[in-house]
């Protein structure tokens, strides 16, 4: 991906002006059927206080009808990744421009389970994200240890070399950070309030280092098993921003429940 790209990200557009973002993601659940949960969801981010950002990344085949309906709505609508390539022969692949045209102001990248499963890489994770941004979407990147690496001393390396490699060239406009530690997601497992702090704090520091004054603002999101019953500890902790959410946002009231902590 070339360097000088043009980054057209439309700051009104992206959902993470405020000072706290609540973010779901479907992963590959959901079909028409969900759409009133979609709606109701919809309902309660009109509702959220005016400094808290609700959005929510669905699978491809939902975000057109989900962003119509959220069209004059407060809910930021966005996708799960897309191609670093604008378009081309890449069956079964969706691109960043195509993210736009169906109504998406913000995708995912470099989530751990496309990491893992689909083996990308960071300099792959950095390609979608500058994509992404030309396109004019906002971007949150996904960076995050198994449990081996933690368990070895190495997470906070590991999780500065993912963002080192994953970030993309330009300013840090559109651009959010979602800590996952690939060993909490989906198994009700969490780190400690004080272990997220200080990867939260690392990251904080690489973006800094990388951006200047800049990286201050930007949003670090917590994800891994965020439940209602423990959200508003963990968006307590140091540098949290809010939190990118996978199964509780499957269910509009716990994901609310989860809106109303932050």
């Amino acid at each position: 991906m070339p360097d000088d790209r043009t980054v057209t990200t439309d700051a009104a557009r992206s959902p993470f002006l405020g000072r706290c973002l609540i973010a779901g993601n479907w992963k590959m659940h959901g079909t028409s059927r969900d759409l009133g949960t979609i709606g109701r969801i919809m309902t309660l981010a009109d509702t959220a206080g005016d400094d808290v950002g609700v959005a929510l990344a669905v699978p491809h085949t939902l975000i057109f009808p989900a962003a119509q309906m959220a069209d004059d709505s407060r809910l930021s609508v966005g996708g799960e990744d897309c191609h670093s390539a604008e378009k081309g022969a890449h069956t079964g692949c969706v691109s960043a421009p195509m993210l736009v045209d169906a109504g998406a102001t913000f995708t995912l990248v470099g989530h751990s389970e496309r990491r893992t499963d689909q083996g990308e890489t960071d300099a792959e994770v950095r390609g979608k994200a500058e994509a992404a941004r030309a396109a004019g979407l906002s971007v949150i990147i996904c960076v995050g240890e198994t449990e081996a690496e933690r368990d070895g001393g190495e997470a906070e390396a590991v999780v500065r070399r993912q963002l080192e490699g994953s970030l993309p060239q330009g300013d840090s406009a559109g651009l959010a950070v979602a800590y996952e530690p690939v060993w909490a997601i989906g198994t009700g497992r969490t780190p400690t309030t004080a272990d997220i702090a200080a990867m939260h704090d690392s990251i904080r520091s690489a973006l800094t280092e990388r951006f200047g004054a800049a990286g201050e603002s930007i949003l670090i999101l917590y994800g891994g098993s965020v439940k209602p019953e423990n959200a508003a500890e963990l968006l307590s902790a140091s540098n949290v921003g809010g939190a990118l959410v996978g199964g509780a946002s499957l269910d509009a009231d716990s994901f609310g429940a989860i809106v109303r902590a932050a």
